[in-house]
């Protein structure tokens, strides 16, 4: 009996610990009626894909799970470390996941960190918030987001946070993350499949711009030949005269030379006259025809110009990459090249950049070459096209000078060996 009674205390309380932590892990707060934060709390222990709005977190969550992230990368040795922990976590946790790791391990072990830092720092504020993960998730629009795959990531980062910061990581951090990281999956979600339908309005609003400067290519080309044409008629005409007279003059052996010689040159003056004025004519053509824009960069650089731009020689810097940004909208790692490439050119300009002012004349010129089925859909989707576009940009403004001068270090320090490697 001394034996027995013992263990059975012992199973008593191993079952009560193990109770206890189910309590702890499946409690929720309850917070006072106020602003409806604990209806937001509520609804986010789970991903909403069915809307994406602004959410209010309270204060003493978004403090504890800000808390835990700052812990967790003060634990680290440095912000490349903690990033390549949480690549670690996510990719070691999901296999089935692994298929969509296709950029290099330490170029997305940077994303991961942050992105999440980013959507960690904003939680204190829902416009911030709401703004930064559509951001994300317009660089996302070419990934297939499920819920199966967000619970996943949630709980890879989750489990990640209560091993490396340990009894830091609260519950109400806890509760902070598994709401943030359940906001951030179902707008994923919904993006992805509302916003396809602005992806579908821009693409063929495209094709029908680039069509349309086919169309004014063609006019301007029957214009052109039937210029030509009609030239060659006067001439045809001319030579007719100049032969009949030729004849006239021939059967007519008797006639006075003087006359002769004014009908000739009055003849020749008519020929002469009728020639410039047909060339007139064929310049005056040419001369309008070259004044109508013929593509899309034409009439980008037309109402430039005319809203008082012509000057901002930095427009025709993005000109050149607009196309392949807009061809690879849906391709997010592609239109982020191009961003990165872009924000390096523009690096080297000395000026102002104002890059709301590319969105006015955008607008003005699709509105000129879709002018049929151009409407509000098409505003709101060429709009929050460059809108993300401007934000990727912003967040690449000021960094190649810096990386520039880090990346002159780093060649520097190399040996010669080293460099021909490079090379």
């Amino acid at each position: 009996m001394t034996e027995v009674e013992p263990q059975e205390d012992t199973e008593y309380l191993e079952d009560a610990e193990e109770e206890q932590e189910a309590a702890i892990e499946g409690e929720v707060y309850e917070y006072p009626e106020e602003n409806g934060l604990d209806s937001a709390v509520r609804q986010l222990q789970e991903v909403q894909d069915k809307e994406f709005v602004e959410v209010r977190l309270p204060a003493d969550i978004v403090a504890e799970a800000q808390q835990a992230w700052q812990t967790f990368i003060g634990s680290s040795s440095s912000r490349e470390a903690a990033g390549e922990a949480i690549y670690a976590a996510l990719f070691d946790s999901a296999p089935t996941l692994q298929s969509l790791f296709k950029t290099a391990r330490s170029v997305m072990a940077l994303r991961f960190m942050n992105g999440l830092n980013s959507i960690i720092s904003s939680a204190a504020s829902p416009s911030v918030l709401k703004t930064q993960v559509e951001t994300l998730g317009f660089q996302h629009l070419d990934l297939e987001v499920t819920i199966p795959r967000v619970v996943i990531f949630r709980d890879a980062i989750i489990n990640l946070l209560q091993m490396e910061v340990g009894a830091r990581f609260t519950t109400k951090a806890r509760l902070g993350f598994l709401s943030l990281l359940n906001y951030v999956g179902g707008a994923y979600i919904y993006i992805r499949r509302e916003y396809a339908v602005r992806i579908k309005i821009i693409a063929s609003s495209w094709r029908t711009a680039n069509n349309k400067a086919a169309d004014f290519m063609d006019q301007g080309e029957e214009k052109i030949n039937e210029g030509e044409e009609g030239d060659e008629e006067e001439t045809a005409e001319g030579e007719g005269e100049g032969g009949a007279g030729e004849r006239g003059k021939g059967n007519k052996a008797d006639a006075d030379t003087k006359d002769s010689k004014d009908e000739a040159r009055a003849s020749g003056e008519a020929r002469a006259s009728g020639e410039a004025r047909a060339s007139g004519e064929a310049s005056n053509k040419n001369s309008n025809h070259t004044k109508v824009p013929t593509t899309f960069n034409e009439m980008f650089l037309f109402n430039g110009a005319v809203m008082g731009f012509a000057n901002s020689l930095w427009m025709s810097i993005i000109l050149e990459q607009f196309d392949a940004m807009v061809t690879n909208v849906a391709n997010s790692n592609r239109l982020q090249e191009e961003c990165d490439v872009l924000s390096l050119v523009l690096a080297k300009y000395r000026g102002t950049i104002n890059l709301s002012e590319f969105k006015a004349v955008m607008l003005a010129s699709m509105r000129s070459l879709v002018p049929k089925d151009w409407n509000g859909d098409h505003e709101v989707a060429w709009g929050w096209l460059w809108e993300n576009v401007e934000r990727m940009l912003k967040n690449l403004m000021g960094k190649p000078q810096v990386q520039e001068k880090a990346l002159e270090r780093f060649i520097m320090s190399l040996t010669e060996d080293a460099s021909n490697f490079l090379r």
